[in-house]
């Protein structure tokens, strides 16, 4: 088995294969020997459990996902890695490594077919920092049968993603990360713990699903518009950005807030999940 944290061998399987790395793609690789057993050591992956890896790169992580999982589930989009991989994964029977974008495969239909026989299922991975907060929505929105989505992640968005709502570091997407899942950070990686080593530090998030959201809102796409919304105008008080994102009237999103018990000069930060469910059965009302 390669050891995949030791540049030297990488460089001379990348040279083996034609490879060099892609910019566009956001192709790190890592390689400090502590991250990876690390990640599945926090991630709550065990022997019963199907992983579904995305952009597995050289296959440092693929590794020691599958020396603990039952069954690992690789997609890389770069085709020029997919040589790479069948010679870094040979020695593995339990991966199976899938030429294709996570953005446009049919996951369900990728879930029947290659996970069948295990009882739960996670999500781990080291994320592209460009498309980090699609692909979370995509796995949270789509309501897959995962446990846990464990990634690697730039540490601003880390931050973004687990803060607390109603806290000033929320965001729209911190609702909805909250919406869907408990979010967790869990320990911070060194921009020099990557080849070639990128301009930012990292941190890993786990994301433990919910059986089910903690507020139910009478229309939920109705809700992810007012916390949009919302958010839309950071500067400004939330009212003004309810008023312009959801194109209705300022007195009447005033009266909205009046009904749900907030000042018509909170700021979207300061509201909490149950602030902002309120808020959104009210404007529902009066839409």
């Amino acid at each position: 088995m390669y050891n995949l944290t030791d540049i030297a061998v990488i460089k001379k399987i990348m040279a083996k294969n034609g490879f060099s790395f892609s910019k566009a793609l956001g192709q790190n690789f890592i390689v400090d020997a502590d991250v990876c057993p690390e990640i599945v050591r926090r991630s709550g992956i065990d022997e019963e459990s199907g992983v579904l890896e995305i952009g597995p790169g050289v296959g440092v992580l693929t590794q020691e996902l599958a020396k603990k999982a039952k069954k690992v589930v690789a997609l890389e989009l770069d085709t020029r890695l997919i040589p790479v991989l069948e010679d870094t994964l040979g020695d593995f029977d339990n991966v199976e490594v899938i030429n294709a974008d996570v953005m446009k495969i049919d996951l369900k239909k990728l879930i029947a077919e290659s996970f069948a026989d295990c009882p739960n299922l996670h999500v781990c991975a080291n994320l592209p920092y460009y498309i980090t907060s699609p692909i979370l929505m995509l796995l949270l929105e789509s309501r897959l049968p995962f446990r846990a989505i464990t990634v690697m992640v730039q540490k601003e968005a880390g931050e973004r993603l687990c803060a607390a709502v109603g806290s000033r570091e929320a965001g729209a997407v911190s609702v909805a990360v909250s919406y869907y899942a408990e979010a967790e950070e869990l320990f911070f990686v060194s921009r020099d713990s990557f080849l070639p080593p990128p301009k930012v530090d990292s941190e890993v998030i786990r994301l433990t699903i919910r059986e089910k959201p903690e507020f139910e809102p009478t229309d939920e796409k109705f809700f992810f518009a007012t916390v949009r919304a919302a958010f839309s105008q950071r500067r400004k008080t939330a009212q003004n950005g309810l008023s312009s994102g959801l194109g209705m009237a300022k007195d009447v999103v005033g009266q909205a807030m009046q009904n749900a018990g907030l000042s018509t000069n909170v700021r979207a930060e300061k509201l909490t999940m149950e602030e902002l469910y309120r808020l959104s059965e009210e404007l529902y009302k009066l839409r």
